[in-house]
């Protein structure tokens, strides 16, 4: 990054969104008790941003001097201008397939950092492709998925993993994922973006092909252990609990597995990772498990048709919008994840990393996650790559990431088990 003056340390793109007003609210909290950045709110509507920014002050008086950043999301040359004048840019506007690819590709040039939410592996792929070369020759940290898609996946992951390297010697050649409860409500950007990324795959199957494709976000063609994400039921015994799939499994796995190619295979080259959601071991739990099987793969039935997206969409909720106050605090979340010490053989646990959070995942832990990736890359706090590029929440932010986000009240935790002989 250029050594020139900047008028900006953090710009929140997207603050009028729904999501962009949880993240403005939480970094305007957190820079009230530790001031330090200058935060700038931007987006297309002067009009929403002062009211944003007026709603702001209400809780936060010193919000009232909070600059104001216009752009046209589109517009490559307005987006220079913003990019230019910030250190760090901080995006909630998605689809980002749609309304991402400019931003990026100015950070990258100019050398700023950049975090998002994104969940979707076209673009992140598309982003790779296009600008990684290009943000390690200007020194920009391009970070996607700062949310719920997949800080608790891949720092979950490397948590458990330095552990097991601190305590063994070296890591385990498997790690299971499981969701074993979540409350909250579903983000209509993260469905927008589903919906758009389908509508969008029809047009180019090879969107498709590269999301099922296990190691997309590595390389194209690269082949490793891992097969498709679990789509039916199964018994896990590592849980001792019958499971299902995971809709988000899609995207963390793939941020897990290149966040190892990026740190030079530090769980190894053969490592095997998957995501699933858990639950018990009755038949309550077959059941369960069973009907969201049943209710994932009717959704993307009914979705990856165009009648079936023109009937879905006046039924899920709608872009900027979002549940209320009360309804956020009273969500959480929490995951399991069980360390291997030989691949596919469930009795060998010899470590289990748990990660929780005390409110809504999609909303205000995502919020969370995301300030506090930002926060990150404005005090240069690295993980294992310091470098620029198009890189991952564990590679690029890693422990100095999950140290903020405990001191926020998320729950990072793992212990050691005896595997069974």
């Amino acid at each position: 990054m250029s050594a020139a003056p900047r008028a900006h340390d953090l710009v929140l793109w997207g603050a009028t969104g729904f999501t962009g007003r949880l993240v403005a609210e939480y970094l305007v909290r957190a820079l009230e008790r530790n001031p330090g950045p200058r935060l700038a709110l931007g987006g297309r509507n002067l009009e929403k941003l002062t009211r944003v920014r007026a709603n702001l002050a209400q809780e936060v008086p010193a919000a009232a001097q909070l600059p104001l950043v216009i752009a046209e999301g589109r517009s490559a040359a307005e987006l220079e201008v913003l990019v230019r004048n910030a250190r760090v840019v901080v995006s909630t506007v998605g689809p980002f397939s749609l309304h991402g690819r400019e931003l990026v590709a100015a950070c990258a040039k100019h050398g700023t950092h950049y975090c998002d939410i994104t969940g979707e592996v076209a673009f992140i792929r598309q982003m790779i492709d296009a600008h990684h070369a290009a943000a390690e020759l200007s020194g920009a940290r391009i970070v996607h998925c700062c949310g719920f898609d997949s800080i608790p996946s891949d720092l979950g992951v490397l948590m458990l993993q330095q552990h097991l390297q601190k305590s063994q010697g070296h890591p385990c050649p498997e790690v299971r994922f499981v969701l074993t409860h979540s409350r909250g409500g579903v983000s209509g950007g993260t469905l927008a973006s589903g919906l758009n990324f389908l509508e969008e795959s029809q047009k180019d199957p090879t969107l498709r092909r590269l999301v099922s494709e296990p190691y997309g976000l590595v390389g194209a063609g690269v082949r490793g252990p891992d097969g498709r994400d679990q789509r039916g039921v199964r018994w896990d015994g590592a849980l001792g609990g019958w499971t299902g799939p995971f809709v988000m499994a899609g995207v963390n796995s793939q941020v897990v597995r290149r966040s190892n190619a990026l740190m030079g295979h530090a769980y190894g080259k053969e490592f095997r990772y998957s995501e699933v959601v858990g639950f018990s071991s009755g038949p309550a739990g077959w059941l369960q498990a069973a009907g969201l099987s049943a209710a994932t793969v009717g959704f993307f039935a009914v979705a990856s048709s165009r009648v079936g997206r023109a009937l879905l969409r006046p039924l899920l909720p709608k872009p900027g919008a979002g549940p209320s106050v009360a309804t956020r605090e009273r969500g959480s979340f929490s995951v399991k994840l069980f360390g291997l010490a030989e691949a596919g053989n469930a009795d060998s646990v010899v470590a289990v990393g748990e990660v929780r959070g005390k409110s809504d995942p999609g909303y205000s832990e995502t919020a969370k996650m995301l300030g506090e990736s930002a926060l990150c890359l404005w005090r240069k706090d690295a993980g294992a790559v310091s470098h620029g590029g198009v890189l991952t929440p564990a590679a690029a932010l890693g422990m100095p990431l999950l140290a903020r986000l405990q001191e926020a009240g998320m729950t990072f935790e793992v212990r050691s088990l005896q595997a069974k002989s």
